[in-house]
């Protein structure tokens, strides 16, 4: 059966507006469908893709990585590439392998083998063998962690006529008053934790194989303590790095357990900061948290007209106008927006033809810019930077205001193009002076050893522990930038310390100027 509805003039004009508005809910439907279908697969890579960001497509070639190969002009003649000394073998074609040498300044302990007395005969006309030359190999041996007490006398004097006067040997300064490790112990403790990421319970498990019986909660306050005794250092590590005309700051998560008026959940942030001129200093500040109240303080003194390079975060952006600094964009920042929003593109669409995948080639010639200048001069880099980079920027302006608004903003590729814009004025400063970096790498690097620590340690229990942790990976990872063994300097600093009473005595034991006295 069929039914007819026969409608008016009057009724035309409203089923067209219903109609279209229909169509715009279900365009809007379609729109938030397709960005949680984003979502989801942004946070599927998130979870079970490989971390790097290298392309692996041939069609999608990382200039990132490979910039100098991919961005050579046609019929450039190729670098020969250095491959090791082959052996031509009939029929076979190999590479030479041989085993590394071991270190020629280690100790050497010698085993002679010799033959029996008995076999030491020629076998020919009975002559006795004589030695000749050795047939010498090697083999590396290591001796078990070595626990040991170290016992004090201290002698006490008396006056053999009367009992008025006795006298004790006063005991040696210690970095610890009374502490139960040596210097060299805590240092081992310190390098194990914060170098190795070797986690204290761990370390309580290691020393009880050897005879060191020692609870957790002893290593626990012996961290605390010595990371509070290096405070000078630390303060005088801070002086020195405000001023520095470069600084790099980034920031990281940290939980405390034990803090006072929060819950154990709750986020504490540990903030990084680089020297880019002068001496190397790495530090590390702990904050029960990550606004401007919490920054600015770590600023206070830097040098006006210095150069602050960051992220996007915009805590950074207040440091920059309150202190009368510079403040430098991120480049690798805002290519990871690129790079995530183009993971979401389904494979089969990948293309250069892709607005991300075109981004991450542009950025890619910037990339390859800094790789050939790495080698020059300041004045010669920021030239090279006006030359070449500056056409670059002008070819990505041009893309990020032909499509900035015409990508749904809450999408990842609309994520990525609003952080450029934002961010641009920033991203383009480097290029006025050849010393300033094109990204926040190297503060990103030296963060990443307490990133590593973290996934094994977890959280810090109380304050005083998450700021003695601060002060030991700063001095761990300057002691890494200033190419400085830190065990060694450790072991150094903790026999002097106690000794050091003026500036002067505690500039003497900064990374880069301590000098072990030598014992008789």
């Amino acid at each position: 059966m069929t039914t007819t509805i026969t409608l008016s003039d009057s009724d035309y004009p409203a089923l067209l507006a219903e109609q279209q508005r229909l169509a715009n809910q279900l365009r809007l439907v379609t729109v938030e469908r397709d960005l949680l279908k984003e979502r989801v697969k942004a946070f599927l890579h998130r979870l079970y893709a490989a971390k790097s960001e290298a392309r692996t497509h041939p069609a999608q070639r990382d200039l990132f990585l490979n910039e100098a190969e991919a961005l050579a002009p046609p019929g450039a003649p190729v670098a020969e590439e250095v491959t090791p000394e082959a052996i031509d073998v009939a029929g076979h074609s190999r590479k030479k392998r041989g085993r590394k040498p071991l270190d020629p300044y280690l100790p050497r302990e010698i085993v002679r083998h010799e033959l029996p007395e008995a076999e030491r005969v020629c076998a020919h006309d009975g002559a006795r063998l004589v030695e000749i030359g050795t047939e010498i190999s090697e083999q590396l041996d290591i001796v078990p962690q070595q626990v040991r007490v170290i016992q004090h006398h201290r002698i006490k004097y008396a006056c053999p006529c009367c009992d008025e006067s006795i006298r004790v040997t006063p005991a040696p300064a210690r970095v610890i008053p009374k502490g139960l490790l040596t210097e060299a112990a805590l240092a081992w403790v310190v390098t194990a934790k914060y170098q190795d990421s070797l986690p204290l319970y761990r370390q309580a498990a290691l020393l009880g194989r050897f005879g060191g019986d020692l609870s957790r909660t002893t290593l626990a306050a012996s961290m605390v303590r010595v990371g509070h005794a290096v405070q000078p250092i630390i303060n005088l590590l801070r002086d020195h790095l405000l001023e520095a005309d470069l600084i790099l700051g980034d920031e990281t998560v940290i939980q405390v357990l034990k803090e006072s008026g929060r819950a154990a959940q709750s986020k504490s942030y540990l903030w990084a900061q680089m020297a880019g001129s002068g001496p190397p200093i790495r530090l590390f500040s702990y904050t029960p948290g990550r606004g401007g109240t919490h920054a600015q303080p770590l600023y206070e003194g830097i040098k006006p007209g210095a150069a602050l390079m960051s992220d996007g975060y915009e805590v950074y952006n207040g440091i920059a106008t309150s202190r009368g600094v510079i403040h430098l964009g991120c480049w690798a920042h805002a290519r990871r927006y690129f790079v995530e929003a183009e993971a979401a593109i389904p494979k089969t669409a990948r293309g250069r033809e892709q607005l991300a995948t075109q981004f991450i080639a542009a950025i890619g010639e910037l990339y390859a810019i800094e790789a050939k200048a790495k080698e020059l001069s300041h004045d010669l880099r920021g030239q090279r930077r006006q030359e070449q980079s500056r056409p670059v920027l002008a070819k990505i302006e041009g893309l990020l205001l032909q499509h900035l608004h015409g990508v749904t903003p809450g999408s990842l590729l609309g994520k990525a193009l609003h952080y450029l814009s934002s961010q641009w004025p920033k991203l383009t400063r480097f290029i006025k002076n050849g010393a300033w970096p094109i990204d926040n790498n190297l503060c990103e690097n030296a963060i990443r050893p307490f990133v590593v620590g973290r996934r094994n340690w977890l959280f810090c229990d109380t304050v005083a522990g998450a700021r003695a942790s601060a002060n030991l990976y700063s001095l761990i990872e300057t002691c890494k930038a200033n190419s400085i063994e830190p065990y060694t300097y450790l072991v150094a600093l903790f026999r002097q310390l106690p000794l050091a009473k003026t500036v002067e005595d505690f500039e003497a034991l900064l990374p880069w100027q301590l000098v072990e006295p030598k014992t008789a």
